[in-house]
């Protein structure tokens, strides 16, 4: 079976922008090590080749020559990479790739990411239908969130493919649009479970022993409860607790309210770069700040060092108002870490078992969870180790095999046999469909 990974985001620098690039790499790297041939289409580097083999992994640059005039990253100059996509990459793909494939009696899966893809997909469905092998190919498109939603024409996405989310939470959330899809969970890269740095661990330990050290990663919008993390700091301070708030945001505008708010609550906050890459480069910039509540990480955050800041932190907050699915608690309780996550797309997480969970916006809700943590150790080392049991579960292996693969013979068989596995799956497109979606 071949699989066909199409998403905006990728394993480029420039192709990097959330939480979508670290899916779409975990999956099709675990597809290729399982030993599938596996292509990823993506929104790449422009100064890189179109084209590259990692064993049984193929990475395709799409759209570089737009890329070429937009330097700012995957979604500088979006639409036209849309555009592009959807008129240019299911030719190509079907005539280059799948159809070779197909011919020889073989089946193929297309996972297909978030709302930029859609029209790729019903493009896509309509050449294969013309074909006639439309029945030997798997289309599911996934949605990591609620973005672009209203762009999305739910009837015909549902006759071209079957859809997906990360969640019950964002199932639910996409009842509203009149589709039931299926939910397929995020999952962990292998090196999540990488030991953190023991020396950097302890030496972090060591410098704030006085202090009671929280992290939140996130971007600066209203839905990741910045503000909630900011009064959080302002109790826990006038507890006594002297806490320190090691914080990295984004770009977004909301990092000036959060700022404003800094500010307002009577707490000092300083920004930190470094300047070496890595562990060694945090922990330089994490010298000199015991006069400060908030330290604001201005520099990239690596894996290792996210590993390091959540085994190191007395707790993580990864609460937001509205998550689809909480990959960065995920990657707290993987760590070793005590991850306090929301109650929306959180499913992995259980109250006071491997998780704190926040149900309400205010402070003391998490402050008197965590004081019963921290006047019980053990309960929180058993909660560190039930984290890190409930992580495993989620590795990328673990999830293609036990609920992706699954789900791909069922819809395989679901379309051969006649019956239906999606809404209106027997309705095929139209010309004048397709021609819409291509004529961008």
């Amino acid at each position: 079976m071949q699989f066909h990974v199409l998403s905006f985001e990728g394993p480029d620098a420039y192709s990097r922008a959330g939480g979508l690039a670290t899916r779409v790499e975990g999956l099709s790297e675990t597809l290729a090590s399982l030993g599938f041939e596996t292509h990823l289409w993506f929104i790449g580097d422009p100064d890189l080749p179109g084209r590259e083999r990692r064993g049984l992994l193929h990475l395709h640059r799409w759209a570089q020559w737009v890329s070429r005039y937009h330097p700012g990253g995957v979604y500088d100059g979006e639409l036209g990479k849309w555009s592009e996509t959807a008129r240019t990459l299911p030719p190509h793909l079907a005539q280059e790739t799948l159809l070779p494939h197909l011919r020889r009696g073989e089946r193929a899966v297309i996972l297909a990411e978030e709302w930029h893809t859609v029209d790729a997909v019903l493009h896509l469905h309509w050449l294969l239908e013309r074909a006639g092998v439309r029945d030997r190919v798997a289309i599911l498109w996934n949605a990591n969130n609620t973005f672009g939603f209203e762009r999305i024409d739910w009837d015909r996405l549902t006759r071209a493919a079957t859809i997906t989310t990360v969640s019950r939470y964002m199932k639910h959330r996409m009842w509203g649009e009149g589709v039931n899809p299926l939910a397929i969970p995020n999952g962990l890269p292998s090196d999540a479970f990488d030991p953190p740095d023991r020396l950097a661990c302890s030496e972090l330990r060591r410098r704030y022993r006085d202090r009671t050290v929280l992290t939140k990663m996130a971007r600066w919008d209203p839905d990741k409860r910045w503000l909630g993390a900011v009064e959080i700091v302002a109790e826990m301070k006038r507890a006594g607790w002297q806490p320190l708030l090691i914080a990295r945001g984004g770009a977004e505008p909301h990092g000036a309210d959060v700022l404003a708010s800094v500010r307002a609550h009577g707490l000092r906050w300083v920004d930190r770069a470094w300047r070496e890459p890595g562990v060694r480069g945090l922990l330089d910039a994490l010298r000199d700040v015991d006069g400060a509540d908030v330290v604001n990480l201005c520099s990239h955050v690596d894996a290792e060092s996210r590993r390091v800041l959540g085994r190191s932190a007395a707790a993580v907050l990864a609460n937001s108002n509205h998550e689809p699915f909480g990959l960065v608690g995920l990657e707290t309780m993987a760590a070793g870490g005590i991850a306090c996550t929301g109650c929306s797309g959180e499913d992995y997480a259980v109250a006071g078992q491997n998780a704190l969970v926040l149900e309400t916006g205010d402070a003391h809700e998490f402050l008197g969870m965590f004081h019963r943590l921290r006047a019980h150790p053990r309960e929180a080392q058993a909660l560190r180790r039930t984290a890190q049991r409930t992580a495993r579960l989620f590795a990328w292996p673990e999830l293609v095999q036990r609920v992706l693969l699954p789900r791909v013979d069922f819809i395989q068989k679901s379309s051969s046999s006649g019956s239906v596995a999606r809404r209106g799956m027997r309705t095929a497109l139209s010309r004048d469909d397709c021609e819409r979606s291509i004529a961008l």
